[in-house]
Parts: structure tokens; C-alpha cells; sequence
């Protein structure tokens, strides 16, 4: 192997974050890592990793998200996906998003609804009409002999919705991940880093730190 992945060290060097810092409320503690992942300037602050699993096997990809709220996190996508079938299955799945220019990490895990169709039509309008053809257009996950075949569909959705709205596809829509646990993660020095996970009590949430 041409590259030596025992040499890619990296010291983190951030102060940390002590318990009198975080929120008591942690979505208000994502937001504000949000916000400030956002003001740095990265490249998608919204992506996160999304895992999901059934009784075969583990599937993990990154999917955007779109908004949040106390009752969780959203995001869209083709409910005849691989990752809708295993949410089917199993109606659990955990987030993770990693900011590495700001050393941090959220980790996420909950149980998986879907959104209202009304929340998904309001989002989906939100789309650039290319974007709107392409959910007509792909059946994602399914297989594909070529990409002339996935352009070809794209092209049909482009005559066929040439004029007027594009409406929302009745197999698409969103996902809620509404959390049981959420841990926020500070890089520093020696790999002795924060943790802090927040874990639902009922209506209230305690914190923990964690060991690095």
C-alpha cells in the first residue's frame, strides 16, 4: 500500500467544552453548533451520516438535513429506497455529523417516523424544478443497465411536467429521527476529548459525560 495511514495524525487543539457550557435543552445546543459549523464557512454543515439496518444487514449514507425542532431531525428522500425498506423493517436509525475543521461531532440516535405528506409538499416546492424531476425520475437503489437509461427517465419527467407545477411523487416524502440520545463531541489534545450525551428521561433530558 502507497499510503502510510499510520502517519495521518492529527492533534486536535481545542479548549474543550465543560458542563456549565452546554444547554440544558440539546436542541438548542445543536443549534447552536449548527450555527456556528454554518458561520465557519464548511461545505454542507447539514450533511450527516445516516444509519439504518434490518435483519440482514447495516446500511450507512449521507443524506441532508433539511430542518429540526424539538420533536427531531428531517430529512427527504424515495420511501422505496433501500434505506426506507430498512427503516420499514426497522423504525430505528442513528446520525452522525462531523465537522472536522471545528474538531466537533453530533451523534444521534432515535426511533424513525415519517413526516406529514403536507411537511413533505411544502419542502419538496422548495426544490429547483430539476431537482423535482429528478425524484420523478429515479427509482432509487433500483438497478440501472446504463446511464442513458436514468437520463432517458429524467428526459420523459421533463416533457411530461413541462408546464405548470411539478407535483410531489406519492413515493417520496420525508423522515423524522426523533432522538432517545444525542452526544456532542469536542476534539482536544492527547485524545482525551468531550463527550457529553444527553439520554430522554421521560419528558426532561439528563447529561452525561462520557469517557473519551
Amino acid at each position: 500500500m502507497s499510503i502510510d495511514l499510520i502517519k495521518l495524525r492529527r492533534e486536535f487543539t481545542s479548549n474543550g467544552i465543560t458542563r456549565a457550557e452546554l444547554d440544558s435543552d440539546p436542541f438548542v445546543q445543536f443549534e447552536t453548533w449548527m450555527v456556528q459549523a454554518t458561520q465557519a464557512g464548511l461545505t454542507l454543515p447539514n450533511a450527516m451520516s445516516l444509519a439504518t439496518h434490518d435483519d440482514d444487514e447495516i446500511g450507512i449514507r449521507t443524506v441532508l438535513l433539511k430542518s429540526f425542532d424539538e420533536q427531531g431531525f428531517v430529512f427527504f428522500t424515495n420511501y422505496n429506497s433501500k434505506k426506507s425498506k430498512q427503516i420499514e423493517c426497522n423504525p430505528k436509525a442513528a446520525l452522525l455529523f462531523y465537522w472536522s475543521d471545528l474538531e466537533r461531532q453530533v451523534k444521534i440516535s432515535g426511533v424513525v417516523e415519517k413526516t406529514s405528506t403536507l411537511e413533505s409538499i411544502k419542502y419538496f416546492a422548495t426544490r429547483p424544478k430539476d431537482s423535482q424531476l429528478g425524484a420523478w425520475a429515479s427509482s432509487q437503489s433500483s438497478q440501472l443497465s446504463s446511464r442513458q437509461v436514468l437520463l432517458s427517465q429524467f428526459e420523459s419527467m421533463k416533457a411530461k411536467f413541462n408546464k405548470g407545477e411539478v407535483p410531489l411523487p406519492d413515493f417520496w416524502g420525508g423522515y423524522r429521527v426523533v432522538p432517545n440520545t444525542i452526544e456532542f463531541w469536542q476534539g482536544r489534545g492527547n485524545r482525551l476529548h468531550d463527550r457529553f450525551v444527553y439520554k430522554k428521561d421521560k419528558k426532561d433530558w439528563r447529561i452525561e459525560r462520557l469517557a473519551p
